[in-house]
């Protein structure tokens, strides 16, 4: 696994961004800001196959905004919302293939139909994912258990999209 390094320093822009809260940081210990963050590579180590050193790459803190109190709930919202897609998770039902998203997704989604609709999607892909993986390494599978298998992947998917498995012709 890369391990992550952050620069000790940010930039310039990143710095000038920070300018305005320093005396309030200094005064208050644990104070927090929410602020919206870009970070350039900067470096990376590749240790030799036989290491047993572990990879890792450098970034920095090119360049940060930090909101308003008028502007942070946007902010903290969006974070939210980017939290809960990187998050999102769920299991099939085995009655009907439909997505039950976990409970602390649900809670996260606030009641917002689009946020459960994605947290939905997401949770069904991640599971249409592995299932598909799952299959490609599984050792000699002849062609009719292949098509069997991509046939589930696209029943499920469909299922996914609009809550009812798709019959194809041929089956």
């Amino acid at each position: 696994m890369t391990t992550l390094r952050i620069d000790g320093k940010p930039g310039a822009a990143a710095s000038a961004a920070l300018e305005p809260f320093v005396a309030r940081l200094y005064a208050r210990p644990g104070m927090r800001l929410v602020g919206i963050v870009e970070l350039a590579h900067v470096e990376r180590t590749q240790p030799a196959p036989d290491s047993d050193r572990t990879a890792s790459v450098k970034v920095k803190i090119t360049h940060l905004e930090i909101p308003t109190e008028a502007q942070e709930g946007a902010v903290r919202e969006a974070q939210r919302a980017l939290y809960l897609q990187r998050t999102a998770a769920g299991t099939l039902s085995e009655d009907d293939g439909q997505v039950e998203l976990a409970e602390e997704t649900l809670r996260l989604t606030g009641g917002l139909l689009h946020a459960v609709e994605a947290a939905r999607l997401k949770a069904a892909l991640a599971h249409w994912a592995a299932y598909a993986r799952r299959v490609v390494h599984t050792p000699e599978l002849a062609i009719s258990e292949i098509r069997h298998e991509l046939q589930a992947v696209a029943d499920g998917l469909a299922a996914a999209l609009d809550g009812a498995v798709h019959k194809t012709d041929d089956g």
